[in-house]
């Protein structure tokens, strides 16, 4: 693993878009179900353990699939073995990776987060395709954003492991940096939260890696109905700062 091309990705500083969605947080804040820093850790630990476990699984499967034929994964960037893939390679990838994205689309319930998922993957690959031009992406321009992880984490010589990383622990830093933003939270407080759950993030992302071979169907599928609920909700609000 290259440390620093880690941190890339992981930056919420990348030009990706994420800075535009809260993970269901301002739903969940309108709702009153956020109000103060214990509701906001209640609600962090509960999307980690179930969309977190899910976005850092199918990010770890997408990579494992691309990275599969190169040597010395996560230790080099770009470091590729010299044979080149055959057709019936690059079918295999395809219809692997295609299933994944079709895994993640009938584990999220709600058409609002499917279309925000979409568009938090099309919104990275176009920072990914800038960073490294060389990327491998047999999902097409619309991905659904953990698939999407996964190509960049490829793309940038990394590996299964790593993708997972990058895809949980994004989504307990995009929320919880929103709650701050919605509630004026104290931003040390915060970040000391997130800390203290970083955690759970290494352990989901090991498990992740672990199972990146496994069939979709063998994946993790946890939902939280309130995100679902309150996604659909929140698509149609005539007012709001974030697009999720």
């Amino acid at each position: 693993m290259s440390l620093s091309t880690l941190l890339v990705l992981a930056d919420g500083r990348l030009p990706s878009g994420a800075h535009a969605h809260s993970g269901g947080v301002e739903a969940a804040v309108s709702a009153g179900r956020i109000h103060d820093l214990p509701t906001l850790e209640s609600f962090l630990v509960g999307r980690t353990a179930t969309t977190g476990t899910v976005a850092a699984a199918f990010a770890a499967a997408t990579c494992r699939a691309l990275t599969s034929g190169r040597s010395g994964v996560g230790t080099v960037p770009h470091a590729r073995d010299e044979a080149t893939p055959s057709d019936g390679d690059g079918a295999r990838l395809a219809e692997r990776v295609a299933a994944l994205d079709d895994g993640i689309d009938v584990r999220t319930a709600s058409p609002a987060l499917r279309v925000a998922s979409r568009a938090q993957g099309r919104a990275l690959l176009r920072a990914v395709t800038r960073i490294w031009p060389a990327a491998t992406n047999p999902a097409g321009p619309n991905p659904h954003h953990p698939i999407a992880t996964g190509i960049a984490a490829a793309a940038a010589g990394l590996g299964p492991g790593d993708a997972a990383l990058v895809a949980v622990y994004g989504g307990l830093t995009g929320s919880a940096s929103a709650a701050v933003r919605l509630l004026g939270l104290d931003p040390y407080a915060v970040h000391a939260l997130v800390a203290r759950l970083a955690p759970e993030c290494d352990r989901v992302a090991a498990d992740a890696a672990a199972r990146a071979d496994d069939p979709v169907d063998d994946l993790p599928a946890g939902s939280a109905i309130l995100l679902d609920l309150d996604a659909e909700q929140h698509a149609i609000w005539e007012v709001r700062l974030f697009a999720s």
